[in-house]
Protein backbone atom coordinates (compact mmCIF):
# COMPACT_ATOMS: atom_id res chain seq x y z
CA UNK A 1 0.00 0.00 0.00
CA UNK A 2 1.52 3.62 -0.96
CA UNK A 3 1.37 6.60 0.76
CA UNK A 4 0.20 10.04 -1.29
CA UNK A 5 0.91 13.58 -0.36
CA UNK A 6 -0.13 16.53 -1.83
CA UNK A 7 0.99 19.67 -2.38
CA UNK A 8 -1.47 22.00 -3.34
CA UNK A 9 -2.24 25.57 -3.67
CA UNK A 10 -6.41 26.16 -4.54
CA UNK A 11 -7.15 29.21 -7.06
CA UNK A 12 -10.75 29.17 -8.48
CA UNK A 13 -10.85 31.10 -11.48
CA UNK A 14 -14.01 33.05 -12.90
CA UNK A 15 -15.80 34.47 -16.02
CA UNK A 16 -15.57 31.97 -18.87
CA UNK A 17 -12.33 30.72 -17.40
CA UNK A 18 -12.58 27.04 -16.23
CA UNK A 19 -12.13 26.80 -12.60
CA UNK A 20 -9.23 25.03 -11.83
CA UNK A 21 -7.00 23.51 -9.10
CA UNK A 22 -3.45 23.19 -9.21
CA UNK A 23 -1.43 20.57 -7.00
CA UNK A 24 1.65 18.39 -6.80
CA UNK A 25 0.36 14.73 -5.97
CA UNK A 26 3.37 12.06 -4.86
CA UNK A 27 2.36 8.73 -4.76
CA UNK A 28 4.83 6.65 -2.92
CA UNK A 29 4.25 2.73 -3.73
CA UNK A 30 5.91 0.00 -2.77
CA UNK A 31 7.72 -0.22 -6.37
CA UNK A 32 8.12 3.42 -7.34
CA UNK A 33 7.07 7.20 -7.04
CA UNK A 34 5.03 9.28 -9.17
CA UNK A 35 5.18 13.04 -9.12
CA UNK A 36 2.16 14.79 -10.92
CA UNK A 37 1.08 18.77 -10.98
CA UNK A 38 2.41 22.12 -10.55
CA UNK A 39 1.93 24.09 -7.32
CA UNK A 40 1.67 27.57 -8.62
CA UNK A 41 2.54 28.66 -4.67
CA UNK A 42 4.62 31.58 -6.73
CA UNK A 43 5.08 32.97 -10.53
CA UNK A 44 7.33 30.78 -12.77
CA UNK A 45 10.87 31.46 -11.72
CA UNK A 46 10.23 32.28 -7.73
CA UNK A 47 7.78 28.81 -6.98
CA UNK A 48 9.84 27.80 -4.22
CA UNK A 49 7.48 24.91 -3.33
CA UNK A 50 8.09 23.48 -7.22
CA UNK A 51 11.60 23.76 -7.00
CA UNK A 52 11.87 22.24 -3.03
CA UNK A 53 10.12 18.60 -5.02
CA UNK A 54 11.75 18.90 -7.71
CA UNK A 55 15.21 18.94 -6.02
CA UNK A 56 14.24 16.45 -3.63
CA UNK A 57 13.43 14.09 -6.57
CA UNK A 58 16.51 14.88 -8.82
CA UNK A 59 18.62 14.11 -6.02
CA UNK A 60 16.68 10.91 -4.88
CA UNK A 61 17.09 9.37 -8.57
CA UNK A 62 20.46 10.67 -8.59
CA UNK A 63 21.41 9.17 -5.74
CA UNK A 64 20.22 5.73 -6.54
CA UNK A 65 21.98 5.97 -9.89
CA UNK A 66 25.49 7.22 -8.22
CA UNK A 67 25.34 5.70 -4.99
CA UNK A 68 23.70 1.95 -5.32
CA UNK A 69 24.03 -0.77 -7.65
CA UNK A 70 20.12 -0.75 -7.97
CA UNK A 71 18.39 -0.06 -11.52
CA UNK A 72 15.78 1.88 -11.83
CA UNK A 73 13.62 3.45 -14.53
CA UNK A 74 12.33 6.77 -14.39
CA UNK A 75 10.66 9.20 -17.10
CA UNK A 76 10.71 13.27 -16.50
CA UNK A 77 9.02 15.54 -18.33
CA UNK A 78 6.93 18.91 -17.19
CA UNK A 79 4.27 18.04 -14.89
CA UNK A 80 5.16 14.66 -14.17
CA UNK A 81 7.60 12.39 -13.31
CA UNK A 82 7.20 8.55 -12.88
CA UNK A 83 10.12 6.64 -11.01
CA UNK A 84 10.09 2.51 -11.27
CA UNK A 85 12.06 0.06 -8.93
CA UNK A 86 12.22 -3.14 -7.70
CA UNK A 87 14.46 -5.52 -5.52
CA UNK A 88 16.21 -2.08 -3.71
CA UNK A 89 19.09 -2.61 -1.32
CA UNK A 90 18.88 -1.21 2.07
CA UNK A 91 20.86 1.74 0.72
CA UNK A 92 18.05 2.16 -1.53
CA UNK A 93 15.46 2.15 0.65
CA UNK A 94 17.39 4.20 3.21
CA UNK A 95 17.09 7.33 -0.09
CA UNK A 96 13.48 6.33 -0.73
CA UNK A 97 12.80 7.46 3.51
CA UNK A 98 14.87 9.97 3.10
CA UNK A 99 12.77 11.30 0.24
CA UNK A 100 9.78 11.13 2.10
CA UNK A 101 11.67 12.91 4.99
CA UNK A 102 11.89 15.84 2.39
CA UNK A 103 8.64 15.99 0.99
CA UNK A 104 7.18 15.69 4.72
CA UNK A 105 9.45 18.84 5.74
CA UNK A 106 7.87 21.08 2.84
CA UNK A 107 4.73 20.06 4.38
CA UNK A 108 5.38 21.48 8.14
CA UNK A 109 7.34 24.22 6.61
CA UNK A 110 4.18 25.03 3.89
CA UNK A 111 0.90 23.52 5.47
CA UNK A 112 -1.75 25.69 3.61
CA UNK A 113 0.33 24.06 0.76
CA UNK A 114 0.70 20.80 1.58
CA UNK A 115 -1.18 18.20 2.80
CA UNK A 116 -0.04 14.67 3.72
CA UNK A 117 -3.13 11.93 3.32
Amino acid sequence: MGKSIIVSHRRGMTGTEKEWCDLIVVNVRKDGVTIEGHANYAEYGKDIVCAGMTAIMRTFVKSIEDLTEDKIEYKISSGKVDIHYRNLSEKSKTLVDSFFVGVCMIANEYPEYVKIT
